[in-house]
């Protein structure tokens, strides 16, 4: 039994297998939260502080995009994701979460549109804002993913309220899932269910700052930071019940357990860590810069200071890489470039690409 499980481990994560280095384009002063690409090719990214700017990567120069709305920048909020529209050529939309504020003290998780004309947001709509605000500002989600169908997914997380995450009467610790106009979408589970809101699609999640859908079969793949330990990878389901915090690997930060580490009407994860690595962000790169990754699941992580690569066979995790862990970066947000690079933003307020050698 103990040289079947060595050999599961040493299959199962490989550390340094690819020599890989980070190409730095730019250094910045905020944290660098969410990027999308434009059609033109400029990298449309968020800083956390409350900018927005589209960088050409050719000549390093980006300019500030003007017309967003007051964000609540303290501790972990801020200006979040952003995403561009799969059809921006013809309706110039773009996407962004943020940290709004409400009251004197108070902010919640918020999702906004609006036309990018020129170097200006323009005929902004909020689509969104989370129930219930807090004065609590940490654990606000806030990726965005695109349906296929005019819809898109929203990340919230529990906003340190832990027990919120599975109470369907309140957005906190929930995948929810919209139309394009803030609206719920028709296929959302709790429809019909009293006292629900019926954006949820999926609930028990702590704080889920990596989504994405596989570009082939269009699953829906989430990455959410425990507290101490329990960092999980989940393949979601509508309607499902990740457990939080009910069921988790994580503990309490001076060390008692939280709940169960599996529980009845929960669904288990299908990787998890312990210790943390903080899973920032997930994407599933569509490139072919890099031989044999095409489809592999990549994860931007904060205290695990590193990349990690996943390959995935259908719901299970067969190899895992870490990259970059050299240089000791918290990792923030990804995206496949349209030359076929992947693009990643830290905490540092870096962007660069990364090249394999």
């Amino acid at each position: 039994m103990k040289v079947l499980l060595l050999c599961y481990l040493f299959l199962s994560v490989t550390a340094h297998a690819a020599k890989s280095r980070f190409e730095e384009i730019l250094k910045g002063d905020d944290v660098v939260w969410g990027m999308d690409f434009l059609p033109d090719g400029r990298l449309l990214y968020s800083e956390r502080g409350g900018k927005l700017f589209a960088l050409d990567l050719a000549t390093k120069k980006r300019v500030e995009i003007k017309g967003l709305p007051k964000v609540y920048a303290m501790g972990q909020g801020g200006l979040l994701d952003v995403r561009v529209h799969p059809q921006h050529k013809t309706n110039r939309l773009v996407f962004f979460s943020y940290a709004e504020p409400v009251g004197e003290d108070e902010s919640t998780t918020a999702v906004m549109r609006a036309e990018l004309v020129g170097q200006e947001l323009k005929n902004g709509k909020k689509i969104f804002e989370g129930a219930a605000a807090n004065d609590n500002d940490i654990h606000y989600g806030s990726r965005i993913v695109f349906g296929d169908k005019g819809d898109l997914f929203v990340t919230m997380g529990d906003r340190d309220e832990r027990e919120k995450a599975q109470d369907l009467s309140r957005h906190q610790g929930k995948i929810l899932h919209l139309k394009e106009d803030g609206t719920a979408a028709s296929d959302n589970p709790f429809i019909g269910r009293e006292g629900a809101r019926t954006e949820i699609w999926s609930l028990g999640h702590r704080s889920p700052q990596g989504l994405d859908r596989h570009p082939v079969t269009g699953d829906l793949w989430e990455v959410e930071m425990g507290p101490r330990g329990g960092d999980e990878l989940n393949f979601i389901k509508r309607g499902a019940n990740y457990g939080w915090p009910l069921a988790t690997y994580g503990r309490e930060y001076w060390g008692p357990r939280i709940g169960q580490e599996t529980r009845a009407g929960t669904v288990l994860p299908v990787a998890h860590w312990v210790p943390s690595i903080s899973p920032s962000a997930a994407h599933f790169y569509t490139g072919d810069k890099y031989p044999g990754w095409k489809h592999h699941l990549f994860l931007a992580t904060m205290s695990g200071n590193h990349l990690r690569r996943l390959q995935l066979e259908g719901e299970r995790v067969t190899q895992q890489e870490v990259l970059l862990e050299d240089l000791e970066y918290r990792w923030r947000c990804l995206r496949t470039g349209p030359d076929g690079f992947l693009y990643l933003g830290t905490d540092e307020g870096r962007i660069g690409r990364l090249v394999l050698e």
